[in-house]
């Protein structure tokens, strides 16, 4: 094979850029019609970037948010303990980079157990126990707060889901009436209604001695309503697939439940990636509304500092900050979601 020559080397990113400039021409400026909408949508666009970054950089007083950074993160945590939720996230950054670059081969072979590990270890850091000092969750809050809500949340609604998925495809009307019931309900009733029962009904189902703290409510109560809709996308993922793959399952002599672990759930599971990682968005925007039940998650530390009369001017700062973080996080977890989508179809 002949090497390539200088010349012909350094011509190549030529050729990239004029093919570069060839296509946007023909996509963009086409006809006298596409120039006209082309230039008008730039012109829109850079018109709303110039002021937005005029004022960002100008007229925005942002003490409001680098002066409470720590409430931000954390809540009203202890100052004294505050490395505790921060090592917890930082740790949980660590792995977001390492997910979406991982490096070597047993970097990526010890991921799945690093994530597992990542909610038990952070309730730890977070509450207390094995030689740390115990925390209140009243004083979670924060980002802390609003990851850990969405974390255990997913955790539970995900197999609740997944069950409530088989339940529903079940041959027993009684099995299949209740899943339905269940998911048709929830799906029927606002997120918000669902949040307020649960903090005011679970109480009352429990003995009189025991006590069930907001997070935990919380937790439960968007677990129960996530899995309604978990449930909807693994039954799709399961309506997907050809009845082929359950034939082909019990002609190899699996059981029905056997077929159903092996075979027929996980590729489910992975036709319903997308949807999934779009309920975990969802879910993660959604812990927002606790704010109006008292929790001082992100909005409600934002809340807060909006009612203190040092900062009553200071509402476009604020959720602009707010929408910055909540979109960064968002778009962390897509890009994970993608990534690991890319993986699973690259091994089937």
């Amino acid at each position: 094979m002949t090497p390539s020559t200088p010349s012909a080397t350094a011509s190549r990113p030529g050729r990239r850029a004029g093919s570069l400039l060839t296509r946007l021409r023909r996509e963009l400026f086409r006809t006298p019609l596409d120039a006209l909408i082309t230039l008008v949508l730039l012109s829109g666009i850079g018109w709303v970037l110039g002021a937005t970054l005029q004022w960002a950089f100008t007229a925005a007083d942002w003490q409001v948010v680098s002066g409470n950074l720590p409430l931000y993160l954390a809540g009203s945590y202890p100052p004294d303990q505050l490395w505790r939720p921060l090592s917890w996230m930082a740790a949980l950054l660590l792995l977001s980079g390492l997910t979406l670059r991982p490096g070597s081969a047993a970097v990526a072979r010890w991921l799945p157990a690093a994530w597992i590990a990542l909610l038990p270890v952070g309730l730890v850091m977070l509450a207390g126990g094995l030689g740390l000092e115990g925390v209140s969750t009243r004083q979670w809050g924060g980002l802390a707060l609003t990851l850990m809500l969405t974390a255990a949340s997913g955790v539970i609604a995900l197999p609740l889901g997944t069950v409530l998925a088989l339940a529903r495809r079940s041959s027993l009307p009684l099995v299949h009436g209740t899943a339905s019931a269940y998911i048709e309900l929830m799906r029927a009733v606002p997120l918000i209604s669902v949040l307020f029962f649960g903090q005011l009904l679970i109480p009352l189902f429990l003995p009189g001695d025991w006590e069930v703290n907001r997070v935990l409510r919380a937790v439960l109560t968007l677990a129960a309503f996530a899995a309604a809709y978990v449930a909807e996308d693994v039954r799709s993922g399961l309506q997907a697939l050809p009845r082929t793959q359950s034939e082909a399952a019990h002609a190899l002599g699996l059981s029905d439940w056997q077929a159903t672990r092996f075979v027929l759930l996980p590729q489910a599971l992975r036709i319903a990636l997308p949807a999934l990682a779009n309920q975990a968005v969802g879910l993660l925007q959604n812990t927002s509304l606790l704010a109006i039940l008292g929790l001082v998650e992100l909005l409600g530390i934002s809340r807060s500092l909006l009612a203190n009369p040092a900062f009553l001017s200071r509402h476009l700062e604020v959720y602009c900050w707010l929408a910055l973080l909540y979109w960064a996080v968002c778009t962390v977890m897509a890009l994970m979601a993608r990534r690991l989508e890319n993986r699973l179809n690259r091994g089937q």
